[in-house]
């Protein structure tokens, strides 16, 4: 298996700064507190095992729901959402287009100068925007005006080297990465809001016709040319630049995964009719459930959530949860073991405030002191830290990071292998790429390496040796705009 990851760009999961001069505490540690957190810490690896007989399980257990959700929706925990995708980026593609990329805490807006074969992309721009918190929890309408608004800012900003032909209307792909019946190539109904909305009066509406009305009420004269998951975008946009693509994985905030499917292989689709034959399944592996480690730690969290006993997988491996997987178990060491001293520690107590990155920032101490790990449990948890306490923190860290990117490769491999099973051998018998996108995969080094060794283990090196895992070139959003491209110069079948 070949690995690759582009240098660092703009994503969610950014490693946080702390200063190099932090307050230095000599907390002496009493051999109790180690006695006392040493079975909570013992369970944990022992609830979070990956050996390679769970990974097998959980890998079988993927390609097994894959084909349950394409005999007929309902049918397993993977919803395996049509995209209405079967025809992808040649390269041919010319003119202006835009994408909008709702994925999660943040959005993005973007534009792109297509110039066909010799060409390509000419020129990009794009704005990120924070969603402000109470739209989290608002209306359907607030959310989207506000999308709205800052499309039309964007847009007016639009010259330079971009430039639209006369007569021509602005067409715009829009990524949605939440659950969506996809009705047409640019239609779709919200199954479910995810990773953290709860906003109200969107839930079996049509996405599209939500955000074109917001743009009527801006006063934007733009059409929605191709409704996208993330991962269709992502995989779109890797596609453009190299035909072995056949999945696509977002590993951030949240997560998903998609592949190109043969339309034979799809006993639910009936009265379609495709020139490719093949179209692209959204799997929504979020939901995935069969057979996953999971702890006490990670139950109380799901219990807690705003969508109990919904998207373990998405829970047990993205990084919105990681952080908040780690509190909650350094919360249990220190109530049980008093790990940070006897003062109360109200911000270690507040759900939520280890993030992903904090984490990941930790993780990437090698002062012998652990300098870093001491400064971020300081300033970002509030308790104080002494050598062994800041050593079982990162051996926390550690076992559920191992644990999410495990459980990540076995799910990679589990599409991989229900993919090599219908095809007889054209998937790990030649050069097959799997696009990667999203801060957690292109930021975290050790979740990467945790989720390629397992594919390694799985597969095996001969298998494994055509498997390129690498990071997406352009992302979801530039992908959208080239599906808006294609839909608008070819059309689609369905």
């Amino acid at each position: 298996m070949s690995v690759s990851a582009s240098p660092p760009a703009l994503r969610s999961l950014r490693l946080p700064r702390h200063p190099a001069a932090v307050p230095r505490f000599t907390m002496a540690v009493r051999s109790s507190v180690i006695s006392s957190v040493g079975p909570i810490l013992t369970k944990l690896k022992q609830d979070c095992a990956t050996p390679l007989p769970i990974l097998r399980h959980v890998a079988d257990a993927m390609a097994a729901d894959m084909r349950s959700g394409l005999e007929a929706d309902g049918g397993g925990d993977l919803p395996m959402i049509l995209s209405f995708v079967d025809s992808l980026p040649t390269g041919n593609e010319k003119g202006l287009f835009y994408a909008l990329d709702l994925g999660g805490t943040n959005f993005r807006v973007l534009r792109v100068q297509l110039g066909g074969i010799g060409e390509r992309v000419i020129a990009t721009e794009f704005e990120q925007v924070s969603i402000p918190q109470e739209l989290m929890f608002g209306t359907s309408e607030e959310l989207f005006d506000f999308i709205a608004s800052m499309l039309s800012k964007f847009v007016g900003k639009e010259g330079g080297q971009f430039s639209l032909p006369d007569g021509r209307k602005r067409e715009i792909g829009f990524t949605f990465s939440f659950p969506v019946k996809q009705t047409s190539i640019d239609s779709g109904i919200l199954i479910k809001w995810t990773k953290g909305f709860a906003v109200s009066g969107t839930a079996g509406k049509d996405v599209v016709a939500c955000l074109n009305q917001a743009m009527e009420r801006q006063g934007l004269d733009m059409r929605v040319s191709a409704l996208v998951n993330d991962t269709v975008g992502t995989l779109a946009g890797a596609r453009y630049w190299d035909d072995d693509v056949m999945v696509a994985v977002i590993l951030g905030t949240g997560t998903n995964a998609c592949y190109v499917e043969r339309v034979d292989a799809i006993p639910k689709l009936q009265g379609h009719n495709s020139t490719s034959g093949r179209t692209i399944i959204n799997l929504e592996w979020g939901a995935f459930s069969n057979g996953l480690p999971l702890t006490q730690f990670d139950r109380e969290m799901d219990a807690q959530s705003i969508n109990p006993g919904e998207q373990i997988f998405e829970k047990t491996i993205s990084g919105m949860y990681l952080g908040e997987i780690v509190r909650q178990v350094l919360v249990k060491m220190d109530e049980v073991g008093a790990l940070f001293g006897s003062s109360l520690h109200e911000k270690l107590n507040t759900p939520f405030m280890l993030r992903t990155p904090d984490i990941c920032a930790m993780q990437q101490d090698s002062s012998q002191d652990l300098e870093a790990v001491e400064s971020i449990l300081h300033d970002v948890a509030g308790v104080k830290s002494d050598l062994n306490a800041r050593k079982i923190v990162l051996e926390v860290c550690d076992t559920i990071v191992k644990r999410g990117g495990r459980l990540a490769g076995a799910g990679i491999t589990g599409i991989l292998q229900k993919m090599e099973e219908d095809t007889q051998g054209l998937i790990f018998g030649k050069r097959t790429v799997v696009a990667m996108d999203g801060g957690l995969y292109e930021h975290y080094p050790q979740y990467r390496r945790y989720l390629q060794d397992a594919v390694t283990e799985l597969l095996g090196l001969g298998r494994s040796k055509n498997i390129v895992i690498e990071h997406s070139k352009d992302g979801s959003g530039i992908g959208a705009a080239l599906l808006a491209a294609t839909n608008s110069m070819y059309g689609q079948e369905y």
